[in-house]
């Protein structure tokens, strides 16, 4: 073996045993991410020289389909392993869908270049523990000055947009579309059945699943301004915690936006995913948090109707809500050795 073949072959070697090593850490940090119903449609396998990333198609919605929401589930799994790669001082090679043949298959993120974090990683790193999906009305507050553009040059950084709802009529707009969209689903018995499977009384041990108690309870008919409409996840009081005084005051959101994506085809659904967790990241590192809609797009006819309505220069991927929170409690994941395909 000739000296550039050895220093290969112990390159390779030691690649694979820091893989090994931090397995467990990678993958924990890569499961932080948001997904419908905390369905957590992911799985991960470490190889001698990456890490690959496959769906779990038994935790398709049947509200999915197709498989799009899977899919930006999967893509936000995939920067949290970015960051998580990044935290331990590399690069990452990222290859999207690597084998045709290997539908499941979604990524493979090798161990580049040593280079350490910059400041606005070690944020995000930070925010992962804390990040969570906001399910009731929002705290008083402002947004930090610089916030929104930041968060619009992450989509754009990751291959999406993030495009604001102004006040007045685009608003008014999507809360009608919105609105419409929930209450559809509301009479769905199919529907209502498949929310009722991911919602979890105080009493169960499931990793997964929305805990009920992070509902807040709200009387029929009643929406803080300026929130959009979201699923009803029929509970009773006894399950749903009780309004707080926050709640009480009608708190709104303090911006809507819509990330979108210029295709629409499933690499673009795994930038989307990857754009949405590095913003959300990035806002919670503020201790700002999003309320996520997802019910509206579902319906592929609905999905045309906002761009439509809305103008938008791309296909919608995901509805989203920004403001302070009340509360910050996350809810449970699975551990990473429940996660190998």
């Amino acid at each position: 073996m000739n000296e550039r073949a050895d220093t290969a072959a112990r390159s390779a070697a030691g690649q694979a045993r820091f893989l090994a090593r931090n397995a467990s850490y990678l993958i924990a940090t890569a499961a932080r991410a948001p997904s419908v119903h905390n369905s957590q449609p992911w799985q991960f396998r470490v190889t001698e020289d990456a890490v690959e990333l496959w769906s779990d198609p038994q935790r398709k919605l049947r509200t999915d389909p197709i498989g799009r929401e899977m899919m930006i589930s999967c893509g936000a799994a995939l920067f949290g392993l970015r960051l998580a790669v990044r935290s331990l001082g590399y690069q990452t090679a990222v290859e999207l869908l690597p084998d045709p043949a290997q539908l499941r298959l979604l990524a493979r993120v090798a161990i580049g270049t040593a280079e350490p974090m910059n400041v606005r990683e070690r944020q995000m790193l930070a925010a992962v523990p804390h990040r969570h999906t906001h399910r009731g009305p929002f705290a008083s507050g402002t947004l930090p000055a610089g916030l929104l553009p930041g968060l619009q040059h992450d989509a754009l950084a990751e291959g999406a947009e993030l495009a604001l709802i102004g006040d007045g009529l685009p608003y008014e707009r999507l809360a009608l579309i919105v609105g419409d969209a929930a209450r559809r689903g509301d009479r769905d018995p199919q529907t209502r059945a498949e929310v009722r499977k991911w919602t979890r009384d105080p009493s169960s041990t499931a990793r997964d699943g929305v805990p009920a108690t992070s509902l807040a309870a709200r009387a029929p008919g009643r929406l803080p301004h300026g929130q959009l409409r979201q699923r009803d996840f029929d509970l009773g009081r006894d399950l749903a915690r009780p309004p707080t005084r926050a709640d009480e005051d009608e708190v709104p959101p303090v911006a809507t936006a819509v990330l979108l994506t210029p295709g629409d085809r499933r690499a673009d659904w795994l930038r989307a995913g990857q754009a949405l967790q590095r913003l959300l990241l990035h806002a919670a590192s503020t201790w700002v948090f999003a309320s996520l809609y997802t019910q509206p797009l579902e319906d592929a006819v609905t999905r045309a109707l906002i761009r439509e309505r809305l103008t938008l220069p791309g296909n919608p991927q995901m509805l989203l809500q920004l403001g302070r929170a009340a509360s910050t409690a996350s809810t449970a994941r699975r551990p990473p050795g429940d996660l190998a395909p």
